[in-house]
């Protein structure tokens, strides 16, 4: 494939047959450390990233400096490989610089994400989401790279799947958050304390209020009328869910500062909705849940 640059990106025969991820479970985590993120190149590609893709997993996160929310699931992924002590590769794709990279890989929108796994391509998603949701994806990227002898040096063995999280996890991956909402709900309500139920419950909640959202509509609506408490929760709604977890933040603690009674009450509740949405550890959520405190009290 020639560029207008003269350059030509040559990737194998197999390289476009996507590998099926659905019938795959979750992975668990590991601990965290830190991790560099690689440069995708049209020099690169197949003599690093597609040779490096035969012994471990790589994800190619494509990007583009006009999109923030690509940027932001760069900074997801990146916090991903750091937590997960080099178990995979990640590499930096900004379509911008590489198009003939994009072009080859199929890129149609950003952020846009891919695992190589000896050198075949597996689509991820083309769209923003949540940290958990992410957090997901490598899961199984994980999993369907062990199952092919890739990587997986001292890989745990993963805990057999609650049947309503499969139910759940199956109807995610259709698009069917209603019905995945109701399977997390009866594991709950059979295990109240299951910590992947609670996540993933709170996760679909959150597909399920932004579902059909105008982001820029909802946006310039809230910041006209910013005494609107439901349009502050939806637009905080869609800040968390590409990753914008600051601002998210930043959005509902300003209303319970400046609302009093039920308003506020709404706004204090749903901030704490989204804060199970957040790893725990983040020190921005540390901060956020003192600031919640400090406004309360």
């Amino acid at each position: 494939m020639k560029s207008g640059h003269d350059r030509t990106v040559t990737l194998p025969p197999n390289f476009g047959r996507a590998i099926d991820l659905s019938g795959l479970g979750k992975a668990p985590a590991a601990v965290s450390t830190n991790a560099a993120v690689a440069q995708v190149t049209a020099g690169n590609i197949a003599s690093e990233f597609l040779t490096l893709s035969r012994t471990k997993p790589v994800v190619v996160a494509c990007w583009s400096p006009r999109s923030q929310e690509s940027m932001a699931v760069v900074d997801v992924l990146a916090k991903l490989a750091a937590m997960d002590e080099e178990r995979w590769v990640l590499g930096s794709l900004n379509v911008d610089i590489e198009p003939e990279v994009a072009q080859a890989l199929q890129v149609r929108t950003v952020p846009y994400a891919i695992a190589l796994v000896n050198e075949q391509i597996v689509p991820l998603f083309e769209q923003s989401y949540p940290e958990a949701q992410i957090r997901m994806v490598i899961d199984k990227v994980l999993s369907l790279a062990f199952e092919q002898g890739i990587g997986g040096t001292g890989e745990p063995a993963e805990a057999p799947m609650e049947p309503e999280e499969e139910e759940a996890l199956n109807a995610l991956e259709a698009g069917e958050f209603l019905v995945a909402e109701a399977a997390y709900k009866k594991l709950l309500s059979r295990k109240p304390q299951d910590t992947f139920a609670k996540l993933g419950l709170a996760q679909t909640q959150l597909l399920i209020r932004t579902a059909g959202l105008d982001a820029d509509v909802i946006t310039a609506a809230a910041d006209a009328d910013p005494q609107n408490v439901e349009l502050q929760m939806k637009c905080a709604d869609l800040e968390i869910s590409r990753g914008d977890v600051e601002l998210a933040f930043a959005r509902l603690l300003k209303c319970v500062r400046g609302f009093k009674g039920p308003e506020q009450t709404l706004a204090k509740n749903h901030l704490i909705e989204i804060f199970s949405l957040v790893d725990p550890s983040d020190p921005r959520l540390v901060k956020a849940r003192s600031a919640l405190a400090s406004a309360l009290y």
